[in-house]
This record gives C-alpha cells, sequence and structure tokens, in this order.
C-alpha cells in the first residue's frame, strides 16, 4: 500500500450563523435574555438533544485516508461540505473539531478570485503565488514560459489581473497551481467557469499530474469526468462523509440518490442557491395534446411548465430563465433558455407559471435530470440542480420506422443525404 499524503480523522468545521440584532444590549437585556433561552430549552422534551439554531456544521466527522499519488473525486449537492473539506486541507479554514494530517506541500484551486492579488499583473502574481508555496524564484522562472503558454494569456501577462475576465483568471489560476512543484492538488468545481476546449485541457493535465505521482482531489458535479480521472470517491451529503471507495460504486450510488431527490417536492428543497426572492415550486410535463406526463417518446413534442411563486407585491421586471438536461452521468446535453433565442420576459405575476415548449425533442432515451436557473432584474432568485427528472422512451424520431440505436449518441439531429455523380477530370485536363 502506498503511503498516505492525507489523513483526516473527525473533521468538521462549525460556523455561527446567529443573527445580531443590530445594536449593543445593557446588561440587564443579556442576562434576561440567558435565562429566558436556558429556561426554554429546560423546558423543552428534547433539551437534551435540541440543536442551538445559531449553529451550522457546514462539515461534520469525517474521515478518511488518501494515498500518495491518488486522484480522488469529491462528489455531493450543493452545500454538502465539499468546499468546506477542501479548504480545511489546503489551510484556509481551521477545523473546528478533528485533524488533518497533510504529507506534502499543496497547491489548490478552490474558487476565482483567491490566491491572486488584483493589482498585481499577471506575471507578478505567478512569481507571489510560487513564493507563497515556498518554490525558489530560479524554479519559478524555469516553469514560468510553460505556465504562460498553458492559461493563453501572453498578450496579457504584465496587466494587472483585476482587468481579467473571469475565464482568463481561471486559466491562470490553474497554470499555476498545475504546474508548480507541489505535492497534492486540489481543484474545486470552479473549471466549470472555461469554456469546453479548457475543461478537457485541465482534465488532461490533472491525469497527467496523477501519473507523475502527484495527488489530486477534485470536486465536480460532472459523473463522467470523475470516473475517467478518479480512482476513488468520497461522496459527501448534508455535510458528513455518506460513503467511499472505489469510484464506480460510489458514483453509481449517488447518481441513484440524485434520481430519488429529483421527485421531491421542489418547495422543501433547501439545497439551492439564489436570494430567494422568487422561488421554483415545481415542475410539470405536458405532451402536445396538453396532457400531462411523466415520460416523453423521443421525438414528440414536449411542454415544460415551471411552477414559480414570490412574496413581492408587484409585477417581475427582466426575467431571465434556463433549464439545462443532464445525462445519468452528470454531463450537460443540451439546454433551453430564453434569452437564447430572443424571448425576453418582463413584467411578470408575482407568482405564475414559466413555460417551454420544444418541438420533437431530439434526445435519446434514458433518464435525464433537470437543472433550472432563474435570474430575477439582474439578479440569481433560484438556482436548483436535479430539480426534476424526465425519462425519454424510444420513438420514430425521423418517422421512418427505425429506432435509432443507443450507441448512436444523445441527440438526434435532422439531416439530409444525396450522392453526386462522378466529375469527369477530362475537360479539367484540357484546361491544363
Amino acid at each position: 500500500m502506498s503511503d498516505l499524503a492525507i489523513h483526516a480523522d473527525g473533521l468538521g468545521k462549525k460556523y455561527n450563523i446567529r443573527e445580531s440584532s443590530g445594536g449593543y444590549k445593557t446588561l440587564r437585556e443579556s442576562m434576561t435574555g440567558a435565562v429566558s433561552g436556558l429556561f426554554r430549552r429546560l423546558s423543552s422534551p428534547a433539551w437534551k438533544s435540541s440543536v442551538d439554531p445559531g449553529e451550522y456544521w457546514a462539515l461534520k466527522d469525517a474521515s478518511f485516508s488518501i494515498g500518495e499519488g491518488e486522484v480522488v473525486g469529491i462528489i455531493g449537492r450543493n452545500g454538502a461540505g465539499k468546499s468546506t473539506l477542501l479548504k480545511i486541507l489546503a489551510g484556509i479554514t481551521e477545523p473546528t473539531e478533528g485533524v488533518a494530517e497533510i504529507r506534502g506541500r499543496i497547491g489548490s484551486l478552490l474558487e476565482v478570485g483567491t490566491g491572486f492579488h488584483p493589482e498585481l499583473t499577471g506575471r507578478e502574481n505567478v512569481y507571489l503565488n510560487g513564493a507563497i508555496l515556498g518554490m525558489p524564484r530560479a524554479t519559478i522562472r524555469r516553469r514560468f514560459d510553460e505556465i504562460v503558454s498553458f492559461a493563453e494569456v501572453e498578450k496579457f501577462i504584465d496587466t494587472p489581473v483585476k482587468h481579467y475576465s473571469s475565464g482568463m483568471y481561471m486559466r491562470l489560476a490553474f497554470a499555476v497551481a498545475a504546474h508548480l512543484e507541489t505535492d497534492i492538488l486540489l481543484v474545486d468545481e470552479v473549471l466549470a467557469v472555461g469554456d469546453m476546449a479548457f475543461q478537457e485541457k485541465c482534465l488532461g493535465k490533472m491525469g497527467d499530474i496523477s501519473r507523475g505521482g502527484r495527488t489530486v482531489l477534485f470536486v465536480s458535479h460532472n459523473m463522467a469526468a470523475i470516473s475517467n480521472l478518479c480512482i476513488k470517491a468520497l461522496w459527501l451529503d448534508k455535510s458528513c462523509l455518506k460513503m467511499s471507495g472505489e469510484v464506480m460504486e460510489v458514483v453509481n450510488s449517488y447518481v441513484a440518490s440524485v434520481q430519488g431527490r429529483s421527485t421531491l417536492p421542489l418547495g422543501g428543497r433547501t439545497d439551492r442557491i439564489g436570494d430567494g426572492s422568487v422561488r421554483f415550486l415545481g415542475v410539470e410535463y405536458r405532451n402536445g395534446r396538453g396532457d400531462l406526463i411523466e415520460s416523453v417518446c423521443l421525438g414528440d413534442d414536449l411542454t415544460i411548465e415551471l411552477v414559480y411563486s414570490s412574496e413581492r407585491k408587484k409585477e417581475l421586471g427582466s426575467v431571465s430563465v434556463s433549464i439545462t438536461f443532464y445525462n445519468e452521468m452528470g454531463v450537460a446535453i443540451c439546454s433551453f433558455w430564453n434569452d437564447m433565442v430572443g424571448m425576453t420576459m418582463r413584467g411578470l405575476s408575482a407568482s405564475g407559471r414559466l413555460v417551454c415548449q420544444i418541438d420533437q425533442l431530439p434526445l435519446a432515451p434514458g433518464v435525464y435530470s433537470l437543472s433550472l436557473i432563474l435570474v430575477v432584474e439582474g439578479q440569481a432568485a433560484d438556482k436548483i440542480r436535479d430539480a426534476a427528472t424526465l425519462r425519454v422512451i424510444e420513438g420514430d424520431f425521423f418517422k421512418f420506422g427505425k429506432l435509432p440505436p443507443p450507441q448512436f449518441g444523445s441527440v438526434m439531429v435532422r439531416h439530409k443525404w444525396f450522392s453526386l455523380p462522378k466529375k469527369s477530370t477530362v475537360g479539367h485536363s484540357e484546361a491544363l
């Protein structure tokens, strides 16, 4: 068995989320509040096991070991504790309880904006990050051109990074973390910021890193990337480590749980992002005749109705809404977004339904998970992954009585075939 690179024993992180009253209290008010609170707890039948509502455990009792050179995926829904775990391992956050033994130098890419000084140029930040990691200046100089080339920011390397786009910023940050000679690399979902080509480039680099004997911890919602890159996985659920082990075993269990979670009422789901001013409450499917359905045939018309509600008294301003279909491995297959097709929506009622009509659904048979995003007046109101599932069954998409085999891909595209007569070369030769 390889030597351990990371050993965690009972890691936990607690945050105090008790709201401030907004002003100072007198000694009498403080003492009265303390006595009243104690009386309420003692009066409760379950006072001994009650949880302080002002406390939130972002991570609780996580124990695991990771060997040198292992590539480990960390999976789980939003708010499960994945980023908190990486921040503890990176030394950014102190654990409330437990210990983590790290054997080796750590490089991390946890979120865009971490680690770079906005007023410094890209060149200066490369050297600064290398110095923070304990790298000799000669080592940084030797790897500098490779870092800049990988990040594709040669023209802007002497520009302050505060002027970089999020994509440029992320590319340079990843290049620094990946190319400087650390023993352990921590990578969060931040890779989603880049375009598809750069994501593939990053995944390839992480594969090279692992083959070079370095340890990689990789957080992602993309189960295909996790499965292809990692040999082991940790599954965090509700701030606890639910499962660890061989990657496909963990991924399959997680995917099954995602499909089950998608059947829960949206109104009660807490794993969502946004200011909550407007929230999704439900998803309904209808066929071309307007009947409610639970599954749809490949090639049939489909209408998706998103039930939403808010406590606003006035109409909603500009509204942007999108639906993204993911396959069973968490890979995005296609998206439907009103802004993308020029369908502006504004002046909507505070509660109602947002309707997306799809002519001849082109998705191959399978079970798909839908993730929803709602932006109101420029502010993210609600974002929820795995909000619902949709089963697509076999259908005659091309209307010629042939069903597409599974290996033909995830999306059907209408197309035409024709032949051309063989071109004569006689005239061409004579012209020469």
